[in-house]
């Protein structure tokens, strides 16, 4: 058994923090050299949450790319489970390029790293597996375009829930923002709805749209689950003064386990694990792995309000690169969900 010692409940000081000390020189020199140290952080900061959106915005227009008469060509669960399986790696090679081959410090001295500290990494795991399976449940209790309009409900239980569960006091031109946000995914939802036909004159069934009582209810144990993942996520990973690729080492670990098994129980729909693998598809996993990793650095330095902010504009990239690599037509709606992301953002982080 492993057991680490000197394990902290103090979070970690977010990359962009101000005040930090800086030694030597005069008062100017340190002055000077406070700004500049401010300066590489906060540029660094914003160049990260921007690829971060460029990851996640350009996901979606890839995998339909590699489709074929309308269905990709490869198992969805090989696909996560190399995602996880190549964070796990990369997490890995990190702790060993800084901490050398030796233990990192706190875990010298003959240390051991005990497995209550590893168990609450398996929690966010499961919850992202949980969630991965019931989308594709969801499906056939509601159409897609329903899912994508109501699914934006989970920025709303994110952020109760980082309130209730993290005690994070939040002002209320917070919620405010996180209110705008949540309108903004579903008018971009909306947008791009109004695109898409309804079902014609011949078709007695009526309207495509549709929802079960069983699709409300799954709908509702998804975005609890997401923002129960994020905000377990945040916690575990701010509440241990450890390394991070440690940190995701353990993540990941239970990733790869979960999802493996999740695979072999029969997820993979007789697909061979590489069967119908491209070089795009290999490009998706790797961008999505690094997505996931830098992800991480986020919700140690930062929080999962940021997550939020994050994947909202991100769906607005999605339709810009929809637009240019798919023809998809844009309306003067989509100006409106733009508008409010840029409005919550001025409101929460003002």
């Amino acid at each position: 058994m492993i057991v680490i010692d000197h394990v902290s409940s103090e979070s970690s000081e977010p990359l962009h923090s101000k005040g930090r000390w800086c030694p030597g020189g005069s008062w100017f020199r340190r002055s000077r050299r406070c700004w500049d140290m401010g300066w590489v952080q906060r540029s660094g900061w914003v160049a990260l949450l921007c690829l971060l959106v460029l990851i996640y915005g350009s996901h979606a227009p890839l995998i339909a790319l590699t489709q074929l008469d309308g269905r990709v060509p490869f198992s969805p669960s090989s696909c996560v489970v190399l995602i996880e399986l190549v964070k796990l790696l990369v997490s890995t090679a990190t702790l060993l390029v800084t901490e050398g081959v030796s233990p990192p410090p706190l875990l010298q001295g003959g240390a051991r790293v005990r497995w209550v500290l590893v168990l609450p990494y398996a929690l966010p795991a499961l919850l992202y597996a949980l969630n991965n399976n019931l989308v594709v449940l969801m499906q056939a209790h509601m159409d897609p375009s329903t899912f994508q309009l109501l699914s934006n409900l989970k920025i709303a239980s994110t952020a109760a829930l980082y309130s209730s569960c993290l005690g994070k006091r939040l002002r209320r031109s917070q919620w405010l923002a996180l209110g705008l946000l949540t309108l903004a995914g579903g008018a971009h939802s909306y947008s791009s709805l109004a695109r898409e036909p309804w079902a014609g004159q011949e078709d007695h069934r009526g309207p495509r749209l549709h929802v079960t009582a069983l699709g409300l209810l799954l709908l509702l144990v998804y975005c609890t689950a997401s923002g129960l993942a994020a905000v377990v996520t945040e916690r575990a990973l701010k509440s241990q003064r450890l390394p991070l690729s440690l940190q995701n080492i353990f993540l990941y670990g239970w990733g790869v386990a979960i999802n493996v098994t999740s695979h072999v129980g029969g997820v993979g729909e007789g697909r061979g694990f590489l069967e119908g693998f491209s070089a795009l598809v290999w490009l998706i996993v790797i961008g999505q792995a690094a997505a996931g990793l830098m992800m991480s650095v986020v919700m140690k330095h930062g929080s999962g309000i940021t997550r939020l902010f994050v994947i909202s504009s991100a769906m607005l990239v999605n339709s810009a690169i929809s637009w240019a690599l798919l023809g998809l037509q844009l309306t003067p709606l989509f100006l409106l969900p733009m508008g409010l992301v840029a409005i919550a953002a001025y409101l929460y982080y003002r």
